[in-house]
């Protein structure tokens, strides 16, 4: 690396660079490397333009050399400076026109995609009627038919998820793009800046190589974990992604360095909290309600434009047989080449006591733009699962699909974090997943699912005035029927609950169940049933309410 040398021989200013970065829930530690050739008559080594996130008390430095160096000691000054505007201008300048250029390409891909489903489109409406005359002269049967059919249907379905995805890079690069626009705006302005010098005093004994390692712990940095989890409910296996949202604005940029995650907490100090006086008094009364904002309103997405390009093609007699007998063939020759997959590359774990580290491979690179980066850790789609039925036919009449899935022994801890839930690669929704050890296991709500049917009845509802002790007693019987059109073996937990009483004169009994159980806490009754394919189940119960007959009783409007 170049060196610079002032006035005084003895102090050399030490040009070093950024190789290794450590990122913890609120801070970074970050490691510098930088190379001199010594005369021996350097005093001390300075290194300049380091930012004011810097903790001084953090610093550390460590050398080595082809000669014996003698560190002793560092120290820290702040230095107050005019920013180079002009500079800082066309840095951020140059970054906005390197987006606008991914802009543009990524509207190049998004042009593609929509003149493919075009063709797809088009290829679909002109197909009919020759389909269908070749059907009537039998030229071709049901089944070619059905796979040409499927084929539209499916291309349709991946060329739309592409469209999706190329729109929601968009969003993203036009986030970051917004961001850079402010930042050159913030520029253009001149104003003081600061930062700070080490200098590490030096004692060589001699001339010779010298190689300095400086750490120091900066503020304004952060990750979080975030997850992609895609359940393949034929499989039974999750495919889970690991990422990981790095976010910093310490005032320098992390180019091509090592990147480690860790959960370990240096900023929590070294002593335990303490305790403040636990105050109790009487409720004060509540203020007044402001007035609700109002909402905003959803503005439907533009519908996409169409190409003329493919939806052009001409379906004579020798495209429609090639189609017919080979779709996917047929359309990679119209309308694309070769499809290349992209690979992950996956961090090395390790663990020391309670402390996680994630290393990412040495080309990590994070500006200092307090925007969210991700960093993906691993991919794996090695996670059993199995499936479970969740029904509540009191408040909805739909089933729900969970997944309970295992995380490996072998695998890494699942750290808190938000996770994007898809099934059979349809987004389902989000959620907050919570720290899974290996060996654990946690559920996935996988939303509505249609493989079962519920019906719910009130077959009974019967009042006996004539009890005894001027007493009445109302019964009360429900009936469902559970029907699974599902191919496969189904678990189904199905929840009802008998009323609470919350008064002493009100008296709640449970008569008949079947399958027969037990009620839970506050009146809950959970059957757990296994479900044949195409098979049905039956489930009863009935409960009595006792209670006197000048009393009123309320809730009971079933």
């Amino acid at each position: 690396m170049d060196i610079s040398e002032t006035s005084n021989p003895a102090i050399t200013t030490i040009d070093t660079q950024i190789s290794a970065v450590t990122v913890y829930t609120d801070q970074a530690r970050v490691t510098r490397r930088g190379h001199i050739s010594l005369t021996g008559q350097e005093q001390e080594l300075i290194l300049t333009n380091l930012p004011v996130t810097i903790q001084p008390e953090s610093v550390r430095v460590k050398g080595t050399g082809t000669i014996a160096v003698r560190l002793l000691g560092v120290r820290t000054e702040r230095i107050y400076a005019t920013e180079p505007v002009a500079k800082r201008v066309a840095q951020v300048t140059e970054q906005i026109q390197q987006l606008q250029d991914q802009r543009r390409t990524l509207n190049d891909r998004l042009a593609a995609l929509q003149l493919q489903q075009t063709f797809i489109q088009n290829l679909s409406e002109k197909s009919v009627d020759r389909v269908s005359r070749a059907l009537a002269e039998q030229r071709v049967n049901l089944s070619q038919t059905g796979e040409l059919l499927n084929f539209v249907g499916q291309q349709y379905g991946e060329l739309a998820a592409a469209i999706a995805q190329q729109n929601q890079e968009l969003r993203e690069l036009d986030k970051h793009l917004q961001a850079l626009q402010q930042q050159l705006q913030q520029v253009r302005t001149p104003r003081p800046q600061e930062s700070y010098s080490l200098l590490v005093g030096i004692m060589p004994a001699g001339e010779g190589e010298f190689d300095l390692d400086v750490s120091y712990t900066v503020d304004r940095a952060s990750w979080k974990p975030l997850y992609d989890l895609r359940v393949d409910t034929q499989r039974g296996q999750l495919q889970l992604d690991y990422l990981a949202e790095v976010e910093q604005s310490t005032g320098e940029d992390w180019s091509t360095i090592t990147l480690t995650l860790s959960t370990a907490k240096p900023g929590m100090g070294s002593l335990p909290p303490k305790l403040d006086p636990w105050y109790i008094t009487v409720p004060t009364p509540p203020p007044m309600p402001a007035a609700a904002p109002a909402m905003m309103r959803q503005r439907s997405s533009p519908a996409l434009e169409k190409g003329d390009a493919l939806g052009e093609v001409e379906l004579n007699e020798e495209v429609l047989a090639a189609l017919i007998s080979n779709p996917e063939i047929a359309y990679k020759n119209l309308s694309s080449g070769p499809t290349y997959f992209a690979e992950t590359v996956a961090a090395q774990i390790s663990r020391e006591g309670g402390v996680i580290s994630f290393q990412i491979d040495g080309n990590s690179n994070i500006p200092s733009d307090g925007s969210p980066h991700k960093v993906t850790i691993f991919s794996d789609n090695e996670y059993p699962c199995q499936f479970e039925y969740i029904a509540i036919p009191k408040l909805v009449s739909f089933t729900y699909l969970q997944a309970i899935v295992t995380n490996p022994t072998d695998g890494a801890t699942l750290l808190p974090g938000a996770a994007n839930i898809f099934r059979d690669e349809m987004f389902v929704g989000t959620t907050q997943l919570e720290n899974v050890t290996p060996g654990q296991e946690f559920k996935l709500n996988l939303g509505i699912d249609e493989g079962l049917t519920l019906e719910r009845d009130l077959v009974e509802r019967k009042v006996d005035k004539r009890f005894m002790q001027d007493k009445r007693l109302i019964t009360y019987g429900y009936r469902l029927m559970v029907t699974n059109l599902r191919d496969r073996e189904t678990t189904l937990r199905l929840t009802e609950q008998l009323p609470v009483s919350r008064n002493e004169h009100i008296k709640v009994r449970l008569t008949r169940t079947y399958p027969q159980i037990q009620p839970g806490e506050m009146g809950v009754l959970d059957w757990v049933l296994t479900l044949k394919p195409g098979s049905k189940q039956e489930i009863s119960y009935q409960f009595t309410v006792e209670h006197p007959r000048e009393l009123t009783v309320i809730g009971l409007d079933l």
